[in-house]
């Protein structure tokens, strides 16, 4: 791997050479490209563990229970997909959160990278949550496939163009809601990112934590895209910390 091309870690190089809040369109995390031999299952472990204790994963379920509730999808049986699913932690959730409350949910999850599909395979055992290999921008399955469609963490490691595709791709296989939720790119976010490395003991992670923060759009953008997009009536909210999210409605097509 080339690491010249990635992304500085160090914090004074970066703010002397760029505004500390200009977006890197052309950065590289090493998730990108091929993994560190051997990294791939702590980076990934790592992640569920920072999305874990700072509170990201439990509001993204919230957020896709209040989904399900506005977009009226009260049936105990329903399908969901997500998408850039990375090592499938919040499907897994998503499938115990709706066993606990008697409903019978058809879980899936999608991404582009074999190597993260069989490690997610791995963190599932025998749950039942169907992997898909395929791209976000150009999502394998037909219009409104499922009930309620989540890409969490994975719009920044897109450029513009391409997540606009990204979002009108998840709309377009949602039957009832989406939502979408990454990083807000700011400097407060860039210094947090930082601050986690001494405590991260895995190469990748330490590596990726502050690129993923410079990679990602601000909430302003963000805006723009999903206006670009033909998403304009999608709701924006940001969480601490420094988390935007997206919740969209499906366009009405008859009752189902």
């Amino acid at each position: 791997m080339n690491l010249h091309r990635l992304a500085p870690v160090s914090l004074a190089p970066s703010l002397l050479r760029h505004s500390p809040t200009a977006r890197r369109n052309g950065m590289l995390e090493m998730l990108d490209g091929d993994p560190l031999p051997g990294a791939l299952p702590g980076n990934l472990r790592e992640i569920r563990r920072i999305n874990r204790g700072l509170g990201w994963t439990a509001v993204t379920r919230r957020l896709i229970e209040r989904a399900r509730r506005e977009a009226g999808l009260t049936r105990t049986t329903w399908s969901y997909l997500d998408v850039a699913t990375g090592s499938a932690d919040l499907p897994l959730a998503v499938l115990r959160d709706a066993r606990r409350h008697g409903q019978a949910v058809d879980v899936h999850a999608l991404d582009a990278s074999p190597a993260v599909l069989r490690e997610a395979k791995s963190y599932l055992r025998a749950a039942p949550v169907t992997l898909h290999l395929g791209d976000a921008r150009a999502l394998p399955f037909e219009d409104r496939a499922f009930d309620i469609v989540t890409c969490v963490l994975a719009l920044h490691h897109f450029p513009r163009d391409e997540a606009i595709a990204v979002l009108g791709e998840i709309a377009r296989v949602a039957r009832h809601a989406w939502l979408v939720m990454d990083i807000s790119r700011g400097l407060l976010a860039y210094l947090g990112a930082l601050s986690l490395r001494p405590l991260l003991r895995n190469p990748m992670t330490r590596h990726d934590a502050p690129a993923s923060v410079l990679r990602a759009y601000t909430v302003a953008e963000l805006d723009g895209m999903l206006r670009e997009a033909g998403l304009s009536s999608a709701r924006l909210g940001t969480y601490f910390p420094f988390r935007v999210a997206v919740l969209g409605r499906a366009a009405p097509s008859g009752k189902s």
